[in-house]
């Protein structure tokens, strides 16, 4: 098949590099356009972008698709399908309509679940076991199309949404690449989405990732993964945020903890929560990288009853004065 590629971040490339690597003909890639990065804000390409001109593929990078010029050269590639993995932007009806046998969206979840911009983040934070991937008929709607095939994939318990991302974005290349097949061999099966089962994967926001120190610990941990890598889950430290990245098995118990009150160990950093510790992993300090959540501890000093979440104590017990935050 004449396939057309749509996708922009990394999570697209093992995507794109399975059809460059199977029978079909990748014939364009279509990306967002270069998009300011890092503290220069240097114009970078996006990671389909660089393994499509590394192929030596037609890169075509425009702001949008509702142009007659570039819905002009959509027809011109003579397309029996498109892909789309992560693109970024709508594809209106009149692109809709240009390929033969459609655009074939690769969705992060187990559809009509967690339909929207933060499929795996969602499912992360809702506390599931599993979720899984699906390929399906871009239509109008949001997510909405036929289902063409899915794939569970099971949440481990210290997975963050970055990790389930990675993974299913290795594990739905290949289902893309036999839906594909399925269509080019007339297999394909589409089936109606049941919209009883319905549920909405909104974007993540910075306010939403603030912890609630008091909830039980599985929800706590929960929203600490489902959270990670971005916007990450945060509490307040000395006043400033402090960023919970990930999250470890507990190596051994501490003395009760109040919900946000600290413990470290020689090897660990643990959290109280509602119902029981955690232990926390990757800590990202305000203005500073992640780094190890028991280094931060050795290097903060901690004082008995240090917490996060509250009017903590600075690294000699006393209450912070408006000289130390300085």
């Amino acid at each position: 098949m004449r396939i057309l590629f749509a996708g922009t971040p990394e999570v697209a490339v093992p995507s794109l590099r399975a059809l460059l690597d199977s029978s079909h003909e990748v014939v364009a890639v279509l990306t967002r356009p270069d998009a300011p990065s890092g503290r220069g804000r240097t114009l970078r390409p996006s990671p389909v972008r660089e393994l499509a001109e590394q192929a030596g593929i037609e890169v075509l990078t425009p702001k949008g698709l509702r142009g007659e010029d570039v819905q002009d050269r959509l027809r011109g590639l003579e397309l029996d399908a498109a892909a789309v993995v992560a693109y970024g932007s709508i594809v209106p009806p009149a692109a809709l309509a240009i390929p033969a046998q459609g655009w074939v969206n690769l969705h992060f979840s187990l559809l009509p679940a967690w339909r929207g911009a933060a499929p795996a983040q969602r499912a992360v934070l809702a506390g599931q076991e599993c979720t899984g991937m699906t390929t399906f008929l871009l239509e109008e709607g949001m997510d909405t199309g036929p289902i063409l095939a899915t794939q569970e994939v099971a949440i481990d318990p210290f997975d963050t949404a970055g990790t389930l991302l990675s993974r299913m974005a290795e594990d739905g290349a290949p289902l893309l690449v036999r839906t594909f097949d399925d269509l080019a061999a007339g297999r394909a099966r589409p089936r109606v989405q049941d919209e009883d089962g319905a549920t909405h994967a909104a974007k993540l926001t910075p306010a939403e990732a603030e912890i609630d120190l008091a909830r039980p610990a599985t929800e706590v941990s929960a929203h600490i993964r489902g959270m990670s890598p971005a916007p990450g889950a945060w509490t307040t430290w000395e006043g400033a945020r402090m960023k919970v990245l990930a999250l470890e098995p507990v190596h051994a118990e501490g003395p009760p903890l109040a919900p946000g009150q600290l413990h470290a160990t020689r090897k660990q950093l643990l959290m109280g929560t509602g119902t029981g510790p955690l232990a926390l992993a990757e800590l990202g300090p305000a203005g500073r990288r992640p780094m190890r959540a028991a280094d931060w501890a050795r290097g903060a000093g901690l004082s008995e009853g240090a917490a996060f979440g509250s009017a903590t104590t600075n690294d000699h017990g006393g209450e912070q004065t408006q000289e130390e935050e300085r």
